[in-house]
């Protein structure tokens, strides 16, 4: 099993939900990292809702962090595991004739494309989960169900958290640290991204997330439409 070096640091992204963010932040701390001199590589292990193309199956999310890292890494390499349908991977791949015999995604093909990454000696890995943080694997373990969550706690990986700004965000972003912290891992930090621009009271509800999440705030990102939001993101509360 692969270990990261004392120069190296890897970063679990997950959410509070789908569509809250995740590829955008993923996005803005690598170009943070970059112009910092830091070498880096973005990994999406399973992607769903990818584009059919000459080249193979294409997620727009996986293609954002393969352009965004300072390495030279092929798709594949950025994405392992790929599926067209937009919908959850464990039933994409129900769905996937090609796969008629598999009946749930391993676990040690997340670890692998992890540990290749690992190899080719960048300063920060930054992965981008799919979903929330329990996103269900399919198949089961001793009668248990799956979850990619199982891989970040089996490398021990530091957690960000993307909160998504709306309405109901508290009670999902303490549920998601609550979970996060009971399968023993830390939470690196806490982005407020915000989704919907007209939510009532957000530096209120910034504040109330302060008190609620016990982990460094990272910033606040607003609905804005620029390509950079690395600008919003405190890299010294992550310990660079």
């Amino acid at each position: 099993m692969g270990h990261l070096t004392d120069s190296q640091r890897a970063f679990f992204v997950t959410g509070t939900d789908t569509e809250i963010g995740k590829t955008f932040v993923c996005k803005s701390l690598l170009q943070a990292l970059n112009e910092k001199g830091y070498t880096t590589a973005g990994y999406k292990p399973i992607a769903a809702g990818c584009d059919n193309t000459p080249d193979g199956l294409r997620n727009e999310d996986a293609l954002t962090l393969q352009q965004n890292s300072s390495l030279d890494l092929s798709y594949d390499e950025v994405n392992p595991i790929a599926f067209e349908p937009p919908i959850a991977p464990h039933l994409a791949l129900k769905q996937s004739a090609e796969q008629e015999a598999v009946h749930y995604i391993p676990i040690d093909k997340i670890r692998e494309g992890f540990i290749h990454l690992l190899q080719k000696e960048p300063n920060v890995i930054v992965i981008e989960g799919a979903g929330g943080w329990r996103l269900p694997l399919g198949g089961s373990y001793m009668g248990k169900p799956r979850y990619l969550s199982e891989f970040v706690s089996e490398l021990n990986l530091s957690v960000i958290l993307v909160v998504g700004m709306r309405l109901g965000c508290l009670n999902h972003a303490v549920l998601t640290a609550e979970a996060i912290r009971n399968d023993g891992l830390k939470i690196a930090g806490w982005v407020a991204n915000q989704i919907d621009p007209d939510m009532s009271l957000v530096e209120e509800n910034i504040d109330s997330l302060k008190e609620l999440i016990d982990a460094p705030f990272l910033g606040h990102v607003p609905k804005v439409s620029a390509q950079h939001g690395g600008s919003y993101l405190d890299l010294a509360a992550l310990g660079l």
